[in-house]
């Protein structure tokens, strides 16, 4: 894997990497043509068989590789048709050096008719698009999608926000895309991910360094990012030194989430687990648990009792818990601890989101909020009605706001700390979309708080796992069996 892989570029940092490397000495014109040669050879590669290649050109450096990309494959005797998005004469820089040099006719765009056999590169907008795309464009993506060709992307599929992962308005189904350097966030992020088919990502020279240079605080999820402070296991450890993790239950007949949170807590490496019980649940969860302790803690009087005659580390609060005000009392009466809040415990504070808020906003960050698309539109109404945001921007504003990281969770989840660093996770099978995956989660997270990671990396370290898990289980994946699977996820961090 490249050194580079689990960097994202915005669009805007991808230009200042350009401008760095032309300003290093590098040839600018030279960067594009790799780039359009990697697009016709990724074309030939995939589709050996096309009657014809048409490239639709751009007006911008997206459109210059297409061009590249005509003029390689022109070279092969490819049969190639060229359409431009604007006159191509009036073309800047590399994209109309570009364009001279293939030396092929070309239609406007709209002349486009899609015959059988065609194989469509699309070249019109790259990843710095930010408007929706102009009425024509629209009508040949629409075209291109009756007639059902394969289309391979440059960048980009035209029309997708790179920033955001958004349709602006209309955007190409790709099959696959060629991109370079790094991916986008608009790769990630859905349904970008969709739209983009799989993804090739070509090195076309430019350094290493300013790649790294001109990356923000955006990337990929992974282990190169928190396993310094994974918890590590060695002959001198204990139970104690372990964690303890505490998770609150609901009644008896909502009892099984929070069983599922410490069950998956205990796998993920908690040293002791205490399911916090109201008296009702009692005679449910004893006979449920085993190496997982139990105790009755239905009133606050009895949780302060709790607290305070049990080395607690962290807590899980919100699985089955029940939403109102007692939820609300007892997220606050632990909220000088590294805290959990899922589920109930969210949408309890939907009416009053600084009250949780403020609960934690002394010190480092301890709070770890795990919202889907519902819960985060509870406690950020805002920020969810905010179609300037993508579901990075989003997060980012939430974790500053409620000084916690956020789990924005989902098929492409977002793991987001105050300070701005914000991760988007990939590895996640679909088949986590499952009842209890999320209690599951809760646990795993909660397991790592207990041992003493900070919030950003507990939350990013427990998303990440839980996919691992996930994929090895594989399909018909249970929240059961998806916890049978996290130690073994665990041991290929080594």
């Amino acid at each position: 894997m490249s050194a580079i892989a689990k960097i994202l570029l915005t669009p805007d940092e991808m230009t200042t990497a350009d401008a760095a490397a032309s300003a290093s000495g590098l040839d600018s014109f030279d960067l594009m043509e790799r780039a359009g040669r990697a697009v016709a050879a990724a074309a030939l590669r995939h589709w050996p068989g096309a009657l014809r290649f048409v490239a639709l050109c751009g007006p911008g450096n997206n459109g210059g590789d297409a061009y590249v990309a005509a003029g390689a494959l022109a070279e092969t005797g490819a049969d190639v048709a060229l359409f431009s998005f604007g006159d191509p004469d009036r073309l800047r820089g590399d994209a109309l050096t570009a364009f001279r040099r293939c030396g092929l006719p070309v239609l406007p765009l709209v002349d486009y008719t899609p015959r059988p056999g065609d194989v469509v590169i699309d070249g019109i907008f790259g990843a710095g698009l930010s408007r929706e795309v102009p009425p024509e464009v629209a009508a040949i993506i629409a075209r291109v999608e009756a007639a059902q060709l394969p289309v391979l992307a440059i960048d980009l599929p035209s029309g997708l926000c790179g920033l955001r992962g958004r349709a602006l308005g209309a955007a190409f189904q790709a099959a696959r895309t060629v991109t370079f350097m790094t991916r986008k966030p608009g790769h990630l992020l859905m349904p970008g991910r969709d739209l983009c088919g799989p993804i090739e990502v070509f090195d076309i020279g430019i350094p290493h360094r300013i790649i790294r240079a001109s990356a923000g605080r955006i990337a990929v999820n992974g282990p190169e990012i928190w396993a310094a402070s994974f918890p590590r296991v060695d002959s001198g450890v204990h139970k104690y030194r372990r964690g303890h993790l505490a998770v609150f239950s609901g009644g008896a007949e909502k009892s099984g989430a929070a069983r599922l949170s410490a069950a998956a807590g205990l796998t993920a490496g908690a040293g002791l687990v205490t399911v916090a019980s109201p008296a009702d649940a009692m005679a449910v969860q004893a006979p449920a648990l085993t190496a997982v302790m139990l105790r009755q803690t239905d009133t606050e009087a009895e949780l302060s009792g709790f607290l305070s005659t049990a080395k607690l580390h962290a807590f899980v609060i919100g699985p089955g818990f029940g939403i109102g005000d007692r939820t609300r009392r007892f997220t606050q009466r632990v909220s000088s601890y590294p805290v959990v809040v899922d589920a109930d415990a969210i949408t309890s504070f939907a009416e009053d989101p600084d009250r949780l808020f403020d609960a934690f906003s002394a010190g480092d960050p301890h709070l770890v909020l795990t919202p889907h698309e519902g819960e985060f539109a509870r406690l950020f109404p805002d920020l969810a009605a905010d179609g300037g945001l993508g579901k990075v921007g989003r997060a980012q504003a939430a974790a500053k706001r409620a000084h916690a990281a956020i789990v924005y969770k989902g098929a492409d989840t977002v793991i987001a700390a105050p300070d701005g660093r914000a991760l988007i996770n990939e590895n996640a099978p679909p088949w986590l979309a499952t009842a209890g995956s999320g209690d599951v989660l809760a646990g795993i997270i909660g397991a790592f708080l207990a041992q003493g990671m900070p919030t950003f990396e507990a939350a990013a370290a427990g998303v990440w796992l839980h996919g691992e898990a996930g994929e090895l289980g594989g399909r018909g994946l249970t929240a059961e069996t998806l916890i049978l699977h996290i130690a073994e996820a665990v041991q290929r961090l080594g």
